[in-house]
């Protein structure tokens, strides 16, 4: 029988993690920000150095997490397994290969380690095949929880651990979350409701800012949905007909993944129109018409409506607006109305607190709103629109892009056609104390003399921001990012020879950049500006896009 384990000592002993992929690297990010030190370890190069990265780009937001003020501990990035683990106290496993991978580290690891998955559909006893008898008490699943002896670690780091007191797939929550899934899905095989009545349902009774089950699963992909419940019906023997074997079928089965799917487009086009373009059409199809020159377009996934501006028809007239509807164009409503801005330019929308965000060129300012209309305010005021400012085309307030996870948005002010005095700007959500729009000293310009910075959008992740710029060659018609967590951003040029380009949005799901033009092509790239494809051309004016 072996001697009864002890907790090791840490000490400077990291935390191995196996794979360095989206959730890897955000474990490691909440170890190393809390003073431990962390190994990576994952065989593709591409994935180590994009680990090494982000983690080095978010620690002080991570470290926010943490008990108290501590130093970072250190982390290294490794392509093979044994350098990672030869001296840890915990490995976890974040890789589809479970079985081999645990048995590979029980081989190569110290005596005393802990061996961890990630799993928390897939229990740590059906793990056991390649790992000797003597460390299979410390192998144990973790899905935020841990063993109670290092709960204090968790703790430590600015987690919430709760422990399931006996093996259960899912552990709690989980558990809990895989039974309103299949009632949702019961509900909609049954052609009770729609997905979207559920999600207001949802997060009406629980007052929720977050999205709601359906939009979740979405989210999620619906294809890891089945994979999930697949497990789950298996082991507790449940009939399936109306659960997952409905979803796999009117769902996945027909490619609709939920955010995986193929992408709906809409846009925005010059002559009066909001267009949407569904799956791998070839061709977008006006859903609304008549409307006064439509600048900017973006999609709410909490309520399925699109938001749009429009400038208006005179920029020397207050006669733009801001305007909803459905995805098939019903139930147009007027949020801001013709009198109240001048030429409302991009607008974003921010579903976590319901937020639209726009700017207003002619108004000099940028504002914001409810989804409703209602509490519209002006968060900068950059003069006076009712005098000689309104002339001053530098003042020009055009782009906007918003991260609510650092508390900032950011703006464009173009300046004159080609003009080369284009800024981007940046100021914190919350308006500083006893200060206003005309006057916060929160301000900072992040990068001038710019040829015609127009539209903007952010990876709050990587803190990358991008933004299209319609000036003067060779800087101008292009496609641009800066990083804004260095600082002094350094603008970066990805993409060039372009016809006027506009209306800018990011697919941070399938790192895609969309970005369409006054010569009516609509384009997508790589996230750094690779394989640039065109997804439409034909002879619309486009300049706003939304991804559905």
């Amino acid at each position: 029988m072996p001697p009864p384990w002890t907790s090791p000592t840490i000490g400077s002993q990291p935390v191995a993690l196996l794979g360095a992929g989206v959730l890897g690297r955000r474990i490691a990010c909440v170890f190393a920000s809390a003073g431990y030190n962390v190994h990576l370890r994952d065989p593709s190069s591409d994935a180590r150095s994009a680990a090494l990265d982000y983690i080095s780009k978010n620690l002080d937001d991570y470290s926010n997490m943490s008990k108290g003020d501590r130093v970072s501990g250190q982390y290294r990035a490794f392509a093979d397994l044994d350098s990672a683990v030869r001296d840890a106290w915990l490995v976890i496993e974040a890789v589809p290969a479970k079985i081999d991978t645990m048995g590979e580290a029980d081989q190569k690891a110290p005596a005393d380690c802990i061996l961890a998955s990630n799993s928390s559909s897939f229990k740590s006893r059906l793990m056991l095949d390649k790992i000797r008898a003597q460390r299979r008490p410390l192998v144990c699943n973790v899905h935020f929880a841990m063993p109670p002896e290092v709960r204090n670690v968790l703790e430590d780091c600015g987690m919430l651990p709760v422990t399931a007191r006996k093996e259960s797939t899912g552990f709690i929550f989980n558990r809990l979350w895989a039974a309103v899934k299949c009632e949702i899905m019961t509900i909609l095989a049954e052609g009770i409701s729609e997905p979207k009545e559920i999600d207001k349902l949802w997060l009406n009774m629980f007052n929720s800012k977050n999205p709601g089950p359906c939009a979740l699963m979405d989210q999620v992909g619906l294809d890891t949905v089945t994979f999930i419940e697949d497990n789950y019906a298996q082991e507790r023997h449940l009939d399936t007909a109306l659960t997952v074997d409905w979803l796999r079928y009117n769902h996945v089965a027909q490619g609709k993944l939920g955010a995986k799917a193929p992408k709906d487009i809409a846009l925005a086009n010059c002559s009066g129109q909001i267009l949407r373009r569904t799956g791998n059409d070839k061709q977008a199809t006006a859903v609304v018409s008549g409307l006064k020159c439509p600048d900017s377009i973006d999609f709410s996934l909490s309520t399925g409506r699109m938001f749009w501006t429009n400038m208006g028809l005179k920029t020397s007239t207050c006669d733009g607006s801001v305007m909803s509807a459905n995805l098939d164009g019903s139930d147009v409503q007027t949020l801001i109305p013709e009198g109240s801005v001048h030429t409302p330019k991009q607008l974003v929308v921010e579903d976590k607190n319901r937020k639209i965000y726009f700017c207003d060129r002619e108004g000099l300012g940028v504002h914001r709103c409810d989804f409703n209309g209602q509490n519209h305010e002006i968060l900068v005021l950059r003069g006076d629109c009712n005098i000689a400012d309104q002339e001053d085309q530098p003042r020009w307030c055009v782009g906007i892009a918003v991260d609510t996870k650092h508390g900032k948005f950011y703006w464009t002010q173009k300046g004159p056609s080609k003009g080369n005095v284009g800024c981007i700007f940046r100021a914190n959500i919350d308006m500083p104390a006893g200060e206003s729009s005309s006057n916060r000293s929160d301000i900072e310009c992040l990068l001038k003399d710019l040829p015609e910075p127009v539209d903007l959008d952010i990876e709050p992740e990587t803190r990358m921001f991008y933004w299209t710029d319609r000036g003067e060659h060779p800087t101008g018609n292009t496609l641009n990012r800066a990083c804004v967590g260095d600082q002094k951003p350094h603008a970066q040029i990805l993409a060039r020879h372009f016809h006027e380009p506009i209306g800018l949005n990011i697919d941070s799901t399938h790192q895609h950049i969309y970005v369409s033009d006054l010569g009516g092509t609509l384009y997508r790239f790589g996230i750094d500006g690779s394989d640039r494809t065109v997804v439409q051309s034909d002879d619309g004016c486009y300049t706003g896009i939304a991804l559905v």
